[in-house]
């Protein structure tokens, strides 16, 4: 059985491109960046122009790129220097459907003796910068928030929120993990202070990140070591990691308008049949302001770990916006917080598609789906009490 893999947003496959960059740094090329020897010397100068595809990407310095691990470590690194080099601020402000990276953080903070501030979302999942403008206080050390949405899709205005702490001499961090490579980044045309990117989101391997910040940015190491990364970031390099983010830096910049057209046409053609085939499903938010390669998709009177079970059959792998997967019988938290009814927020799939997927496969999953979601409501005794309902009104 053949994969359809239309879970982008969780992991992407590494291009070929990469791989074949990486090799090479596992044997031939294997020296310690750090070392005074050339054998050495040549692995730190591809990590040097690693870092300039990296900056070629989002518009930065090439002095303006840390490596990380990952993403998660980018957006702890970024808060937790903010209230380092601020020790007189306590509070924290993000958003409601912020990454467990960064709620789970605040969170932890919050019992350090931190005020954090989640600001609420609309019904589309649409943050008002009023309500931020208002939330911002002399305490203020650092707004954090997502530049799009890794479920939903939906991007927040991030470089107008920017200019909005600057101006209260506030710091601000963006979680760009889903954006980076699927939409425009000019970090020259904005005040974005710390910037957050994963590798394995745009077809570099899992373990590599990269944090932004911006020059003149006073900035406390997460991890404290050696010399590396300008003593910003200690730990022996991953060499091959970052060869290989780097030349998916290059390729994402690329693929850039590909991105914009053929995977949002196919994103599109999938949402469009399935809420024309399927009665009783939804978009979860808003449909203009998202990633072009992202829908989140409810389905009524169903759980999305079943529908995720019998995809899974048809070898189409997606994501549930549900948490019954972990352990919880609570939906998505960012579901919940743009009010998304309860029997829909159960039943909803995120689909995010890559340059990979083809117009065959997303034809053969508008084909499967609506048998999916027939069996289930099937067995389900709320749709038929919901379908009594239509019939008796």
């Amino acid at each position: 059985m053949s994969i359809i893999y239309l879970d982008n947003n969780a992991t992407t496959e590494v291009a070929k491109e990469v791989l074949e960059a990486m090799l090479p740094y596992f044997r031939d090329l294997y020296g310690n960046p750090s070392s005074m020897h050339s054998f050495g010397g040549q692995v730190a100068q591809q990590i040097r122009e690693a870092r300039e595809q990296v900056a070629t990407l989002i518009g930065a310095l090439p002095d303006e790129v840390i490596f990380t691990s990952c993403g998660t470590e980018s957006d702890n690194a970024a808060i937790r220097s903010a209230l380092a080099t601020r020790p007189d601020k306590k509070h924290i402000v993000t958003s409601r459907v912020e990454h467990p990276a960064i709620r789970a953080l605040c969170a932890h903070l919050a019992t350090q003796g931190y005020r954090v501030t989640e600001l609420p979302v609309d019904k589309k999942g649409l943050l008002d910068l009023e309500n931020m403008e208002k939330s911002l206080t002399p305490d203020t050390a650092i707004v954090s928030m997502m530049w799009g949405n890794n479920e939903t899709g939906v991007i927040f205005p991030v470089e107008e929120a920017a200019h909005m702490a600057q101006e209260r001499g506030i710091l601000f961090h963006t979680d760009a993990v889903q954006t980076t490579g699927k939409i425009p980044i000019n970090m020259k045309k904005n005040v974005i202070d710390m910037l957050s990117i994963s590798g394995h989101k745009l077809h570099a391997p899992k373990g590599i990140g990269i944090l932004y910040i911006r020059r003149g940015t006073k900035f406390s190491p997460f991890l404290i070591g050696g010399h590396q990364e300008r003593e910003r970031r200690g730990g022996t390099e991953n060499t091959p990691s970052i060869i290989g983010l780097g030349k998916a830096c290059e390729l994402a910049a690329k693929n850039m308008e590909k991105e914009n057209t053929y995977v949002q046409r196919l994103r599109d053609k999938l949402e469009k049949q399935i809420l024309t085939k399927i009665p009783q499903s939804r978009v979860n938010g808003d449909t203009t302001n998202r990633l072009p390669n992202t829908t989140n998709i409810s389905f009524e009177y169903v759980e999305g770990e079943a529908i995720l079970l019998l995809m899974n059959e048809h070898g189409i792998c997606a994501s549930s916006g549900s948490a019954c997967t972990s352990g919880s019988l609570q939906p998505s938290h960012v579901l919940r917080a743009m009010g998304v009814p309860f029997t829909m927020a159960h039943g909803s799939i995120r689909f995010s598609l890559s340059i990979y997927n083809t117009e065959k496969e997303i034809d053969f999953v508008i084909d499967k789906m609506p048998a999916i979601i027939d069996r289930l409501r099937g067995m389900s005794p709320y749709w038929t009490q919901a379908e009594q309902a239509c019939t008796n009104q």
